[in-house]
């Protein structure tokens, strides 16, 4: 099957473009659009003080802002370009689609607005551990001399990166499904798909269509297309992509790695995939303790990680002086504080069940601590595979009940302490009852499974409560 043909880059100078929704993509891309000689307006569904400001200042530059109204089509738009998170059903796209108008996200603004000879991208999606995967890629880049930056989701515009002054050998590139729901000629050097769980399914309507918006990052790959062969749709993705002549399915496995595949072998990471011969010889890349946490699920990442960098030409060595040099981002597996033999971990991005299980995964005996916004989630499978590492559970937020019920059914002997509160103390309240529960040899583990925001701002202010609350249990302990 062939690469389906996008259209050109467009002439903007007169051309009517609305940009949906303001903050961190809509503010750049109505710039760039308008610096173009685009006629932009912007549409916003809210009306509050930042948005307003926001507003003011594009409104100074001559950029026209609609501020309560995200819904009504503006008269004689040719192209909307949305923030990633609006969602298809919304009245806009709708009244677009009826008009014939053509809607792009800021991934796919980016990707047109590239200059000539710009920086290929190696792109990452996937469930879970897409963040730390995508900084450990540019670890290794940098580690082999190339400039490059970590960009996309990861909270750094691509739009900055395609349009600023610094020019990049490649980027290491984060998308969400999202994203690439809105990205239709997006077209990266190489990409993975490193795991897939239900999650978004409200926005996106159903599994198949989550994991066929995050089956796009394949499309007109042109050297590799990653997958995780612990995760079979994965690989079926692969198979449905549309890609250049020569490009390869390379897998990734904790176990020991066949031809075309990275994987461990006696504690080694190795490279079957772009290794000489690699019929029958595997290139050494890392130690698994150049990974921290060397975590079963951060090593994946980072063979995900190596395979693209591999993928791109970079060096064995570069590797392995990459994830040395990396340390990953607060609030994932983070090693707190260790008091009188537990070991207290910060996992507080563990915000869906399928991270959550990894994270109990790496761990063993286990406090956990977990519950907040379940948004929509069954907690029996992820009950059912770590109940043998429970030590005792404790429980709070909104859908602890979800969780407790699960407990019951499938590890009705495990202690569970369910904390009916959600003041400010509550989280140091659950540190103290998993203290009380914990013995020597034990982690307490803040893991959720949940989103936070019943309780706290984000998982970042959840984690750093927790991190607060063990710390204060540290000094009382050694006062």
């Amino acid at each position: 099957m062939g690469i389906r043909k996008v259209s050109e880059q467009p002439v903007w100078q007169g051309k009517h473009v609305t940009v949906a929704g303001l903050g961190v993509s809509g503010v750049p891309a109505a710039r760039a659009l308008h610096a173009r000689g685009a006629v932009v307006t912007v549409v916003n569904d809210g009306d509050d003080e930042r948005s307003r400001a926001q507003a003011a200042e594009l409104e100074a530059a001559g950029i026209t802002v609609r501020l309560g109204d995200g819904a009504t089509l503006p008269a004689g738009t040719e192209l909307i370009v949305t923030a990633p998170g609006w969602q298809p059903d919304k009245p806009l796209f709708q009244a677009a689609e009826a008009a014939g108008v053509e809607i792009w996200g800021d991934v796919e603004l980016a990707w047109r607005l590239r200059g000539p000879g710009a920086a290929p991208w190696l792109a990452v999606t996937g469930t879970n551990g897409k963040t730390t995967t995508v900084r450990m890629l540019a670890s290794i880049l940098r580690a082999a001399g190339l400039k490059t930056a970590a960009v996309g989701n990861i909270g750094v515009s691509l739009l900055d990166a395609v349009l600023g002054d610094e020019p990049y050998d490649v980027l290491a590139v984060e998308l969400s499904s999202y994203q690439l729901h809105w990205a239709p000629s997006l077209r990266a050097h190489s990409a993975a798909v490193l795991n897939l769980a239900p999650d978004h399914l409200d926005w996106h309507g159903s599994m198949e269509a989550y994991a066929a918006d995050k089956g796009r990052i394949y499309e007109g790959n042109t050297v590799a297309c990653v997958y995780n062969t612990a995760d079979p749709v994965t690989e079926e993705l692969v198979r449905e992509a549309d890609v250049e002549e020569g490009c390869r399915a390379i897998g990734f496995t904790l176990g020991t790695p066949g031809p075309s595949q990275l994987g461990v072998v006696e504690g080694i990471l190795v490279d079957r995939a772009f290794a000489p011969n690699r019929q029958k010889n595997a290139q050494e890349l890392a130690e698994v303790s150049d990974v921290q946490p060397p975590a079963p699920h951060n090593i994946a990442n980072a063979l995900a990680a190596a395979a693209l960098a591999r993928a791109y030409g970079v060096p064995p060595q570069a590797v392995r002086d990459g994830l040395r040099a990396f340390r990953p981002d607060p609030h994932r597996i983070e090693l707190v504080e260790e008091i009188e033999g537990v070991a207290y971990v910060d996992d507080s991005k563990a915000t869906n069940t399928h991270a959550t299980e990894a994270s109990l995964a790496a761990y063993d005996p286990i406090v956990w601590i977990a519950g907040g916004l379940a948004k929509g989630a069954s907690f029996d499978e992820l009950v059912q595979a770590s109940a043998k590492r429970l030590r005792g559970v404790v429980l709070m937020g909104r859908d602890r009940g979800l969780i407790r019920e699960a407990l019951a059914r499938h590890a009705p002997e495990v202690p569970v302490v369910d904390l009916d509160r959600t003041d400010t103390g509550a989280m140091s309240a659950a540190v103290q009852e998993a203290a009380a529960l914990a013995r020597p040899g034990d982690t307490v583990l803040l893991a959720p499974a949940c989103a936070s925001m019943d309780m706290f701002t984000n998982y970042n202010k959840r984690g750093e409560a927790f991190a607060d609350a063990v710390r204060s249990l540290a000094a009382t302990g050694r006062a």
